[in-house]
């Protein structure tokens, strides 16, 4: 015991501290992750606009949530267009902006800058590359994930609020780099989309690469499908029968 004890001190002082700081890592950001945590890391970060956990290996985020309200909606500030790094994250753990020039994919926002035009700090926020990966321009970034973008702000008008989850995934064998910081590019992206006053979730995944427009309906899936593609826990505050309810359907006429 006598050797043991010091051990598992020094354990459990860990425990506490990665604790601490997972806390400390989100604070101002109760609002963005109401309804739960969907995974914990030693690298979370509040922005005023979104919260979100960063991946060091891959340089992208894990995921990136935030609360949208029909107020929002009613912002007038312009689009910033100031990508920079996250200067709260070290260098060769953060993607750089060389990594992305003339790399053939688009510096594509997770929380949209246009969902932050209520505050001129959120929109200049929304540009840290911490808050994006790399996604294919025409026909995807610029094509159906903005349809997609699109058809949420009109959700969010229309029933008042909604509660956001979006990120990259990880297909077995995809593990396309680009850059000196070899920042990973996804092969698909997700987007859990909850509304707390109906208590309804609708989710999509869609493949990396360019989409028609017109066949966004097709790639709706449940939250289930993606916890299972992605090992994140959403709605984790909800009651387990809610939770159980919502994830496991899928609604595409509620929406």
């Amino acid at each position: 015991m006598k050797i043991r004890a010091p051990i598992v001190f020094a354990s459990l002082l860990l425990i506490l501290c990665t604790s601490i700081a997972t806390a400390a890592g989100l604070l101002g950001c109760k609002e963005h992750v109401k309804y739960g945590v969907p995974s914990h890391s030693e690298m979370l970060l509040c922005r005023l606009g979104y919260g979100l956990s960063h991946d060091g290996d891959k340089k992208v985020p894990i995921w990136v949530a935030y609360h949208l309200t029909k107020e929002h909606m009613a912002g007038t500030h312009p689009r910033s267009d100031d990508f920079r790094p996250d200067p709260d994250l070290e260098p060769g753990q953060r993607a750089e902006l060389a990594d992305y020039k003339n790399s053939g994919y688009d510096r594509g926002h997770m929380a949209p800058a246009a969902d932050m035009r209520w505050d001129a700090r959120a929109m200049s926020e929304s540009f840290l590359l911490s808050n994006m990966a790399p996604q294919v321009g025409i026909g995807f970034n610029r094509g159906i994930w903005a349809v997609l973008e699109g058809k949420i702000r009109d959700w969010t008008i229309a029933r008042g609020e909604l509660y956001l989850v979006t990120g990259p995934i990880f297909a077995p064998g995809g593990d396309k780099r680009i850059g000196k910081n070899k920042v990973s590019v996804p092969t698909h992206f997700y987007q859990v989309v909850f509304d707390p006053v109906r208590v309804e979730a609708i989710a999509f995944i869609l493949p990396n690469k360019k989409l028609k427009a017109d066949t966004l309906s097709t790639y709706i899936t449940s939250v289930d499908e993606v916890e299972k593609e992605t090992g994140l826990d959403f709605h984790s505050e909800l009651e387990d029968s809610v939770e159980v309810l919502i994830e496991a359907k899928v609604q595409p006429g509620m929406w």
